[in-house]
């Protein structure tokens, strides 16, 4: 991780955090002045025995005991180590030097992934650790109410993916002003998303594999969020015309099987940091705007399993960096010989679409079925034929075979963080 620690914020170290083992040097306890910072560690756990290399460890001590108390399964006994006053080499618990004194040593980090601790709130320990910058606990059984953290200065990365918390949207997290990281995907949590959850500061945001029912408000793109995964919800109504507001950030962004209706905003067209788009397995209509074709870095376009229609755009299967593009299950009627090109390299799928001079599509009936009674028209028609960059550039080749980086996001879809 090089000079990367706890108290500094950086997106490459936070995507670094979510996908690969928890690395940090261990930073040995230096005696230190620092002043005890102000919680009061419950009385029950005594400390006067031990000798701490650090105010600040001996504060969050207790604190750590008491929670070890309240564990009731450790499968993999993670928790045998939690003794004595060397708490920076506990399983899970990380030191660094805290931002107000360089010469200190704080309890920064927690990264309990994997660890299958079974507890019943988590209320009373990560709140109550005065310097914690980061908590990482994927893959275990903890519930109850989500702490407030707002009061921790330090706080900004959040992971309680893959346990067993459910209710409402947890809104303590709307307090944390410093909040770049937040992943509660694979829980229950359920009902609408507060539309503030847009205005913060957040660089990652995963809360797929819940049971939200929002729609996406009008200020989703007051965010800067880079990788956004919002798959396999309930969400409803169409996906804002703000988005365009994100074309200096987002990189990868799932929507797919939700409830998203209506026609895609032309505006999409304006992110051209965007390399991943997925919007599979909804009820997205219309024809596909051309403004698509703006989007010069984007290697994934799934479209799958919508209600799009009449023909594909050639602008987009012109686009060079793409490595796939799905189209299947729709109800598009033609595509020309660029697009054509790329299903005769494996790149672009319009399985099941009413094009019957291709094989394995929809019958003349089932198509003819949508086109009579079910196509729904498009609010603002003239939109679906701008193209906001380049209007008269030529069209890209492509070059084979392409390899490219698999999808950061993709990830987020499966419970586990190996």
């Amino acid at each position: 991780m090089g000079n990367s620690t706890f108290f500094c914020k950086a997106s490459t170290y936070i995507i670094s955090l979510l996908f690969f083992p928890f690395l940090i040097s261990e930073v040995l306890c230096q005696d230190s002045d620092s002043p005890l910072p102000a919680p009061t560690p419950p009385l029950a756990v005594s400390t006067q025995r031990l000798i701490f290399k650090d105010r600040r460890l001996a504060v969050v001590y207790p604190i750590i005991q008491a929670f070890k108390k309240t564990i009731t399964v450790d499968p993999l006994n993670k928790t045998g180590n939690w003794v004595g006053s060397d708490i920076c080499s506990y399983s899970g618990f990380y030191c660094d030097n805290p931002p107000d004194n360089v010469s200190a040593i704080a309890l920064a980090g927690i990264d309990f992934n994997g660890f299958l601790l079974e507890a019943p709130t988590l209320e009373g320990f990560i709140d109550k650790l005065p310097d914690l910058a980061i908590f990482h606990a994927n893959s275990n059984k903890f519930s109850g109410s989500l702490p407030d953290v707002s009061t921790l200065p330090y706080f900004y990365e959040l992971d309680i993916s893959n346990n067993d918390f459910s209710g409402a949207f947890p809104t303590t997290v709307l307090n944390i002003k410093e909040l770049s990281f937040l992943d509660i995907r694979f829980n229950s949590f359920q009902g609408t998303v507060p539309p503030q959850i847009w205005d913060q500061a957040l660089e990652v945001l995963f809360i797929n594999n819940n049971d939200f029912t929002t729609q996406l408000p009008e200020n989703f793109g007051s965010t800067r969020v880079r990788y956004l995964t919002l798959a396999n919800n309930k969400l409803t109504g169409p996906i804002p015309r703000s988005i365009r507001n994100l074309n200096s950030t987002l990189v990868e962004v799932l929507l797919l099987n939700n409830k998203l209706s209506g026609c895609l905003p032309y505006e999409i067209g304006y992110l051209k940091e965007l390399k991943l788009f997925d919007v599979e397995s909804n009820l997205l209509t219309g024809p596909l705007p051309c403004s698509v074709s703006c989007l010069e870095k984007v290697e994934l376009l799934n479209f799958a399993n919508n209600l799009f229609y009449w023909e594909v755009p050639e602008e987009i299967c012109a686009l060079g960096n793409l490595v796939n593009l799905s189209l299947a299950d729709n109800y598009f009627t033609k595509v020309g010989p660029v697009c054509r090109k790329l299903i005769k390299n494996g790149v672009l799928d319009v399985k099941q679409n009413c094009i019957h001079d291709l094989p394995d599509q929809k019958s003349l009936l089932e198509c003819a079925e949508f086109y009579l009674k079910y196509i729904r028209f498009c609010p603002s028609p003239p939109t679906n034929k701008i193209i906001p960059c380049k209007p008269n550039a030529p069209s890209h080749d492509h070059n084979w075979p392409r390899s490219k980086k698999a999808p950061l996001t993709y990830k987020t879809l499966e419970r586990h963080k190996s």
